[in-house]
């Protein structure tokens, strides 16, 4: 399935959020999408680390968000 993957930074004051990364990929299942996003939130080359991810399906569906923690 074709999934888009947005990485945004969330701003407390307001939680407003602006979107840092984008990508649409192909995986299997909804789990294999949530893999591919744990491994672009380490290696895609973003202007900054993201707060959060959220994947959607085709029809824009968002299917898991999370909190993404900071590198160590």
């Amino acid at each position: 399935m074709k999934v888009v993957i947005e990485f945004y930074r969330t701003r407390v004051a307001d939680d407003a959020h602006a979107v840092v990364g984008r990508e649409t990929v192909d995986a299997a299942d909804r789990d294999a999408a949530i893999e591919i996003a744990r491994h672009l939130a380490r290696t895609l080359n973003m202007p900054q680390w993201p707060d959060a991810v959220a994947i959607a399906d085709a029809d824009g569906t968002t299917i898991y968000s999370s909190i993404i923690a900071a590198p160590t």
